[in-house]
């Protein structure tokens, strides 16, 4: 889970993951949620929509952006404005210009209960921020001859880059991205875990470990794909989490 700030001072809110996070404090909150302009799905896992939910009691008009299937499937639940978007289709706000782009991945919805539907196919985003700054967020992609034409078409400077392996690429598959497909600046690795230490809410990490083993297997890929880049022109920036920073390039 990202938030972007543009310099209109909107807020952006990428796939929001709450309750069964291990990075991420209390942050289903009113103050929070009344705080994000627009919320991005790039599919409908549980650890990229699970964190919906809380706008419905704070912030129930807040608008979402999801693939067209994930999209109805909010609508039918109530959200009321809920923008669906297919592959190259693109929404003009007054600050960005926000386009889908293939994602290679799997997407069902409500996976993890007795009400898992087919959740449309997985999608990434590039931000053309007004004034400023063009970002791809490649959701949980696989590595994909798809991210050369997002790069030459739409000139990134930003990739916020899948790295975890296991359920996305690995570090070596990003970092083939990097050097060979992706022409940006910087790269942020996503899909991370923390470890001990790291975990805002260790009980929860316990949990996740628990249930889902392979957590375990996607710790410290975000360093690892740092150390292979090391002497590449590209700069990776790994926030920790709940970390705000501000991006130069």
């Amino acid at each position: 889970m990202f938030k972007l700030e543009s310099q209109s001072g909107k807020n952006y809110l990428i796939d929001p993951f709450f309750s069964m996070n291990p990075g991420c404090g209390d942050l289903a909150t009113e103050e929070f949620t009344k705080s994000i302009d627009v919320v991005l799905l790039t599919h409908a896992h549980f650890d990229h929509t699970e964190g919906v939910n809380a706008f419905k009691d704070y912030n129930p008009n807040v608008q979402i952006i999801a693939q067209y299937e994930l999209a109805l499937l909010l609508m039918n639940e109530g959200f009321p404005n809920v923008m669906p978007l297919n592959f190259s289709g693109t929404l003009k706000t007054d600050d960005v210009s926000i386009t889908m782009v293939p994602a290679l991945h799997t997407s069902m919805y409500a996976e993890l209960s007795d009400q898992a539907k087919y959740g449309g196919v997985a999608a990434g985003y590039v931000l053309e921020f007004t004034n400023d700054k063009t970002i791809y967020v490649s959701g949980d992609t696989g590595l994909t001859q798809e991210m050369k034409i997002i790069s030459d078409l739409y000139q990134p400077q930003i990739a916020l880059l899948s790295c975890s392996d296991v359920l996305t690429m690995g570090p070596r598959e990003a970092e083939y991205a990097v050097r060979n497909l992706l022409d940006v600046d910087v790269v942020i690795p996503v899909h991370t875990f923390p470890n001990e230490k790291e975990a805002v809410r260790g009980d929860i990490l316990k949990q996740l470990k628990e249930a889902f083993p392979i957590v375990e297997m996607m710790v410290g890929a975000d360093q690892e794909l740092a150390e292979r880049l090391k002497d590449h022109k590209t700069k990776v920036v790994i926030f920790g989490f709940g970390e705000t920073k501000i991006i130069n390039c």
